[in-house]
């Protein structure tokens, strides 16, 4: 089970949600405001973070804009439904999931399901090679490390090189751009990409995938402003172009 800490400033969301999450094990930490939240996280981290959109002192999306400069500790949204805006710009910044509201505690529970298991998958990887084992003692054929022309991805160990310098990206980001990297050429369609990052109960959308893929395209470009290697094919999907 998680710790998990809970930023909203409505009292009636932050007890609903809190005795969900706690019904099934988790341990809830909640914070009524963005500057006090953040400060929690950064002192305190736990293993997921919610953040409402709109709270008082600091709004979620400054929370986690500040937040993404030193951490990819995974990040589920909260957005009222018609505010899109709030969403793609969340993703933007580096949300693993997003949650429109209203919404039924089963599906933000799912949701959490998913989001940690990603991020569990990731770091048992990463434990088993601190302990000595092997990439693919820890996870498999997926754990091996991926080289393709600049690109080096370690899953085992969660890294991301583009010639040779260090690229960060969230646990989400990795596995869709493991996926596009492991077959260069070949064209993966969003649906194949949500397959490869999300849990088969959780749906998303196309933007959420887009989303995913200009934040990526922004941090490799600034390593390499030049970088050019995920290609969009509109109306098709995207690939891995190997330079």
């Amino acid at each position: 089970m998680a710790n998990i800490t809970l930023i909203d400033d409505d009292e009636n969301i932050v007890a609903s949600v809190s005795m969900a999450l706690e019904s099934h094990g988790h341990t809830v930490k909640a914070y009524y405001d963005g500057a006090t939240g953040l400060a929690a996280l950064e002192n305190d981290p736990p293993d997921l973070a919610i953040l409402d959109v709109k709270m008082p002192r600091m709004d979620g999306m400054e929370v986690l804009r500040r937040l993404r400069q030193t951490s990819e500790l995974p990040v589920i949204i909260l957005t009222s439904k018609d505010e899109e805006i709030d969403e793609i710009l969340g993703f933007n910044l580096g949300a693993d999931d997003y949650m429109h509201k209203p919404f039924s505690q089963r599906l933000l529970l799912e949701r959490v399901k998913a989001v940690l298991r990603r991020a569990r998958a990731d770091q048992d990887d990463r434990d088993a090679i601190a302990a000595g084992g092997t990439a693919a003692a820890a996870g498999g054929a997926g754990s091996k490390a991926i080289k393709r022309g600049r690109l080096t991805l370690d899953p085992a160990r969660h890294d991301c090189l583009w010639e040779g310098r260090p690229v960060r990206l969230t646990v989400t980001e990795f596995l869709l751009l493991q996926s596009l990297a492991q077959r260069p050429g070949f064209v993966k369609s969003r649906d194949n990409l949500m397959d490869a990052a999300y849990d088969d109960q959780v749906y998303v959308d196309d933007r959420t995938i887009d989303s995913h893929i200009k934040r990526m395209r922004k941090k490799f470009r600034q390593v390499d402003p030049e970088f050019d290697a995920i290609e969009t094919l509109y109306g098709v999907g995207y690939r891995y172009r190997e330079s």
